[in-house]
């Protein structure tokens, strides 16, 4: 369904935006390997920095802010593994694209994915957040 211009626009916007009081949403972390999306996701949940491996699979956490709930789901960025991406996206209204600024020899590669990601019909309505990371290497 189209987004109109007039309040029937509000009333879809405030079913998936936290500031029009929804109390949870669903968030899907993706990008690159080694991108930095498991350390993003700890330094939110914990407000500190954590060592990390390469994640196979998963991670998923509740991230609590201004009392809305996120569920983040961070999931493995191998090339492996982005097959599997799609399988994550029913019912997600946000995505967070982390992109590792300072590999510009992937930046196309990661731009690559993220135009796969936001044409599946499944994410066309989900709020997008490209996270520029590793920007101070």
């Amino acid at each position: 369904k189209r987004r109109g211009r007039g309040p029937e626009r509000w009333q879809t916007w405030g079913s998936s935006c936290p500031i029009f009081g929804n109390k949870e949403m669903r968030i899907l972390m993706l990008g690159l390997d080694a991108a930095g999306k498991t350390t993003i996701l700890y330094k939110l949940k914990l407000g500190q920095s954590v060592t990390t491996i390469p994640t196979v699979g998963f991670n998923v956490e509740t991230v609590t802010y201004k009392n809305v709930k996120f569920n983040v789901w961070d999931v493995g960025g191998q090339d492996k593994i982005r097959p599997l991406w799609r399988h994550y996206y029913t019912g997600t209204q946000g995505l967070i694209f982390v992109v590792d600024c300072a590999d510009r020899d992937r930046i196309d590669e990661a731009r690559q994915e993220l135009h796969k990601i936001i044409n599946d019909r499944e994410m066309r309505d989900a709020i997008i957040l490209v996270f520029a990371n590793k920007q101070d290497l």
